[in-house]
């Protein structure tokens, strides 16, 4: 039932919100409701009844039309080309391979550095030969991760070269936009399922560092070594399905793009280029040099919370600049 909700509250979006369209929406969501407990009534499952409900909805630029009703446009779309229905899937697709490649890359670098501190740690205690063997099997395996996520990062960004004219504006066709929409609220479940799994993913993995100092502090570079690869899935995660649903927020967005958000998503990208690698120095510096395993992995929520905070500066000053 919540797949209808996010459906109608999609395709009502656009519209203003005036009593009349709030009681209409009352009206059609209790008219789904019905069609869809009955459906289920029936014997069919879930994703059925939801398809069918969905599809028996109608044609809300005929339904606003008869109630003279226009949608809210902030800007009229003016030389744009049309996306076909083979283009917008293509792109979905080249998105959740991208976000596959990418997330499988970011989990090979969380892995690489994760053998480095094993091994190093592992062959700690030895003669020096053999500690030096180890550090040095250690950084040989790392940069082979490494190098193979990087070539992963490459592949997936060449996949998506070719819809970078989407940047400049499109249109969809009334059908395939309604197409769209549909395939977004029956994804709208597992989104939210796989951003509560990586939160608590998230939230659960340093507790392997806590542990592990507990009992001994020698063992803490092992918690880390746990701690990396179940991250790094949290990642994945993110990426991997925040990539679809990037796909589908992409094509239903508003079509022509304006000056205002282009210069957003350059601030906050030029702010992510910094921070999240200047957040990986500090933490390999203070791990390899202070052996501070236990304690360095916060900079990463800092410099999540820190990209955060600049975000809304920016917007906050922009807005009173305009006003």
């Amino acid at each position: 039932m919540e797949t209808i909700v996010v459906y109608l509250d999609n395709m009502f979006a656009n519209l203003p919100k005036t009593p009349e369209l709030e009681r209409l929406k009352r009206e059609l969501l209790y008219g789904m409701e019905e069609k869809y407990q009955e459906l289920k009534h029936d014997g069919k499952s879930e994703n059925e009844a939801i398809g069918v409900v969905i599809s028996e909805f109608g044609n809300i630029e005929e339904l606003t039309a008869e109630l003279g009703i226009q949608p809210v446009e902030s800007e009229q779309v003016v030389n744009v080309p049309v996306l076909t229905e083979e283009e917008a899937y293509a792109y979905v697709a080249a998105r959740r391979s991208a976000g596959m490649w990418t997330g499988i890359g970011v989990f090979l670098c969380a892995c690489g550095v994760a053998f480095l501190i094993g091994l190093d740690t592992l062959f700690e205690h030895k003669n020096a030969i053999v500690a030096d063997k180890g550090s040095m099997l250690g950084l040989v395996g790392m940069f082979i991760l490494v190098a193979v996520a990087v070539g992963m990062f490459i592949y997936s960004g060449m996949k998506l070269e070719r819809f970078k004219r989407l940047e400049q504006g499109f249109q969809l066709p009334y059908a395939l936009k309604a197409a769209l929409q549909r395939s977004q609220a029956l994804y709208a479940p597992t989104y939210r399922l796989s951003l509560i799994t990586g939160v608590c993913l998230c939230v659960l993995s340093p507790a392997f560092i806590f542990a592990t100092s507990f009992v001994n502090d020698d063992y803490t570079p092992y918690g880390v070594v746990a701690f990396l690869p179940i991250a790094a899935v949290a990642v994945f995660l993110f990426i991997y399905y925040g990539n679809i649903q990037g796909a589908y927020t992409k094509l239903l967005e508003e079509p022509i793009i304006t000056a205002q958000k282009k210069e957003e998503d350059r601030f906050i990208g030029a702010v992510g280029a910094i921070l999240w690698p200047l957040a990986t120095v500090i933490f390999l510096f203070t791990g390899f040099v202070y052996q501070r395993w236990d304690v360095n992995w916060a900079v990463f929520p800092i410099a999540g919370i820190l990209s955060g905070m600049f975000s809304n500066i920016y917007h906050i000053t922009k807005r009173k600049n305009v006003s």
